[in-house]
């Protein structure tokens, strides 16, 4: 049997998560209304933060809802290896959330660079430094608490890795489930619903390690 500490992080933490979550999927809608018909294209001078917009014009395969999803997921998905990292790293972790972290990394990693190469195609950028901040992902855990994770022993980072990824699956799922209702990309979507399918069958087994 699993042991943890007690307590989980504050209220205020998941309702900026929920928040923030809410913030970029408007700017999914907002972008997906620039290309609901046939070829159409996103305005090629400005974007949503009154920044010059450098994507490509959508096509009939795909939308400016494909590339949202592709841009705020890829970010999202870097944490969660880098979290999945800093917990294989302890000694004492228990078997099962080894396995997790080992399963996330092994799913993630190669839909980062699926995501990537559509962008390419696509001719759009991928995030720059900071642009997650910019579109209210705060569903992504902050350096301080990206800190505490690697700083804690395996009991209480356990806890802090379980935690924090729950919010960055519930978060990814409701960007995933935004995909499915605007975007056009078969593959993107296939992919889409490939993480509403993965990530929710997970929180259900984290929230059970969690319960231990």
């Amino acid at each position: 049997m699993m042991t943890f500490v007690n307590g989980s992080r504050s209220g205020g933490r998941r309702s900026r998560a929920a928040a923030g979550v809410g913030t970029a999927v408007a700017g999914v809608l907002l972008m997906a209304g620039c290309a609901t018909s046939g070829a159409g294209s996103a305005d090629p001078a400005m974007n949503g933060h009154g920044q010059e917009n450098h994507q490509a014009e959508a096509s009939g395969d795909w939308n400016q809802a494909d590339v949202m999803f592709a841009q705020m997921m890829i970010p999202h998905h870097e944490q969660a290896i880098e979290m999945s990292d800093v917990i294989l790293a302890k000694d004492g972790v228990d078997a099962e959330v080894v396995e997790l972290a080992e399963q996330i990394k092994a799913a993630q990693g190669p839909e980062i660079e699926q995501m990537q190469s559509w962008l390419e195609e696509w001719e759009a950028p991928s995030m720059s430094d900071g642009d997650d901040d910019d579109m209210g992902m705060e569903g992504l855990l902050s350096e301080e608490e990206m800190d505490d994770l690697e700083s804690a022993d395996a009991a209480t980072g356990t806890t802090l890795f379980l935690e924090g990824m729950i919010e960055h699956h519930e978060g990814a799922v409701e960007m995933a489930e935004e995909h499915q209702e605007n975007g056009r990309s078969e593959e993107a979507l296939d992919l889409s619903a490939a993480v509403i399918e993965t990530q929710t069958a997970e929180i259900d087994l984290m929230r059970q390690l969690l319960e231990g």
